[in-house]
C-alpha cells in the first residue's frame, strides 16, 4: 500500500520510490495518473487497472499473482489507498489468504486537512462522500450530529454549497473549515462558522479537492436539534435492541436514555404506519 502526492510531487517519499521501483507491477486507480507519475521519476512498470468497475473481475487475478509470489505496489490516484476506494476489499482478501501486507505511509488528503482546520483533533471521524440527494444527505448529517466528535467530509465543488446549507441548518452553530487543492499551488484554507461559510459558498462553487471539516458541538444537549437526535436512534435501533440504541445516544448526546427509549418508540411506530 503505498501513498501518492495529493498534488505536491515533493510528498512522494524516498521509500515509495523504492518500492515502486522494485514492485513487479502497480495497481491503480487510472492507468493515465499513475503513469504520468511513474514517468515523472523515470519508472518503468507494469500497471493493472483496479477500480470500482473492474475490482471484482481484477481482484481473484491479483490474488493468484500474490500467490504466486509477485509483490505488487496499490496506489490510488491521489493520497493513501484503500482510504475512500475498493483497495480495502483487496487488502482484506489478501489478510485472508495469508499474504503479508505492508504500507509506506504518506499523504491524505483528509488528515492534511484536520491538521490545519484549527478544530478538535482528539476525536474524529472520517465520513467520505455523503449521499448526492439532499434527502439522504440530510439524514447522514443529522445522524452524524449526534456524535460529539470533529466530523471530516469530502465533497465536490457543485455541492459543497448545498452541503454546507443543509449543515448549518441541521448542525447548528459549529466552527467548521474548508480545505480546497491541498499541498497544490492554489491551496486555501477557510475558517467559519457554518452559517458563515454556507453564505460564502453560496453563489460560488470553487474547483479542486475539497475536505470540509467540521468541529464538535460545544454544547452538545443543546446543540443537537431533534432532528438529529430522531435520526441517530434510528441509526441505533437498526443495528442494537431499543434499550441499547438508546443508552447508546444518550451517552452521546447527554440526554435521558428513558426519555430516547419513549421517543425511539413513538419513531417506530410511526414509520410502520406509513
Amino acid at each position: 500500500m503505498v501513498a501518492t502526492p495529493i498534488g505536491n510531487l515533493g510528498d512522494l517519499s524516498p521509500r515509495a520510490l523504492e518500492t515502486l521501483a522494485h514492485a513487479d507491477a502497480v495497481v491503480c486507480e487510472d492507468s493515465r495518473i499513475s503513469g504520468a507519475l511513474l514517468h515523472r521519476f523515470g519508472i518503468e512498470k507494469p500497471l493493472v487497472v483496479y477500480n470500482d468497475h473492474s475490482a471484482p473481475r481484477v481482484r481473484p487475478q491479483l490474488i493468484k499473482k500474490l500467490r504466486e509470489g509477485a509483490a505488487l505496489a496499490l496506489v490510488s490516484d491521489a493520497g493513501t489507498p484503500s482510504i475512500s476506494d475498493p483497495g480495502y476489499r483487496l487488502v482484506k482478501e489478501a489478510h485472508e489468504a495469508g499474504i503479508p501486507v505492508r504500507c509506506v505511509p504518506g499523504p491524505s488528503a483528509p488528515i492534511a486537512a484536520l491538521s490545519i482546520a484549527g478544530l478538535p483533533t482528539d476525536r474524529f471521524l472520517f465520513a467520505g462522500f455523503l449521499p448526492p440527494r439532499r434527502d439522504a444527505r440530510r439524514r447522514e448529517l443529522a445522524a452524524l450530529g449526534a456524535i460529539p466528535v470533529t466530523l471530516v467530509l469530502l465533497e465536490r465543488g457543485s455541492r459543497l454549497a448545498d452541503l454546507l446549507a443543509d449543515a448549518a441548518e441541521l448542525l447548528g452553530p459549529r466552527m467548521a473549515a474548508v480545505a480546497r487543492e491541498l499541498t497544490k499551488l492554489h491551496e486555501e484554507i477557510r475558517r467559519g462558522s457554518l452559517s458563515e461559510l454556507a453564505a460564502a459558498y453560496r453563489d460560488t462553487a470553487p474547483r479542486g479537492e475539497i475536505v470540509v471539516v467540521i468541529g464538535p458541538p460545544e454544547k452538545p444537549t443543546a446543540d443537537i436539534s431533534e432532528a438529529a437526535i430522531d435520526a441517530a436512534l434510528l441509526e441505533a435501533a437498526a443495528r442494537l435492541p431499543p434499550g441499547r440504541a438508546a443508552r447508546e445516544v444518550a451517552a452521546a448526546t447527554g440526554r435521558n436514555p428513558e426519555e430516547l427509549y419513549r421517543r425511539l418508540k413513538q419513531l417506530r411506530e410511526a414509520h410502520a404506519q406509513e
